[in-house]
């Protein structure tokens, strides 16, 4: 299987690289929208590093090629940065994300901004993902959230100084987490790695 990350060019990717290898996995960087989606690619990676207004800039070339690619099937899992990328747009900079789910991104509303360290996720439904894969509490890092136009799309809650936002979200075979799998311990990466074996049972149309 071959896994590609998008890098917007804004930080390291090696945690997260080494928590998606395995003896299946191949991974690779690409720093190219077009490139990362190409008909090789098995399943796409959005990163959880960088600012929204920098990254929608890096992706704009290839945006419909990426929007495009997922509605083809492309599983694809946005993380942090990446799940806000899926939206349609962010109150922390410029550009326009994917809009894979209908929502905008806003800045938390908490006295303490960022959110660093370990929360909650609170399953809404029985999402075959977090079914075989729980992840009770994960780590997070982040000043802003996901507030989709419909709650269906949201297969996690979690709540910060009295917030409540989406830890998870899916549409088709993309799925975005607010939360760092990564950096969430043995649980993290078992997650990453069942959403990883689901992409596998299917091929990309």
């Amino acid at each position: 299987m071959r896994v590609i990350v998008f890098d917007y060019g804004a930080g390291n990717l090696h945690s997260l690289v080494k928590a998606l290898e395995s003896a299946y996995v191949e991974v690779g960087v690409e720093t190219d929208p077009v490139r990362a989606v190409a008909r090789t690619t098995d399943v796409l990676v959005l990163p959880g590093v960088g600012a929204f207004g920098a990254a929608a800039e890096r992706l704009a070339p290839g945006r419909d090629a990426m929007r495009a690619a997922i509605a083809d099937g492309l599983p694809t899992i946005g993380i942090c940065l990446g799940m806000q990328l899926l939206f349609d747009g962010s109150d922390e900079g410029t550009g326009a994300g994917l809009g894979v789910i209908p929502g905008r991104v806003t800045r938390l509303h908490a006295a303490r901004v960022p959110q660093i360290g370990w929360n909650e996720v609170t399953p809404v439904s029985a999402d075959p993902l977090f079914a075989s894969a729980p992840v009770p509490m994960a780590y997070y890092a982040n000043s802003y959230v996901c507030r989709p136009v419909s709650a269906a799309a949201v297969l996690a809650w979690t709540e910060h100084e009295g917030d409540r936002f989406p830890a998870a979200v899916r549409a088709g075979r993309a799925v975005g987490v607010q939360f760092h799998p990564e950096k969430s311990s043995a649980p993290g990466v078992a997650f990453l790695h069942a959403f990883l074996r689901d992409a596998r049972t299917t091929e990309r149309s």
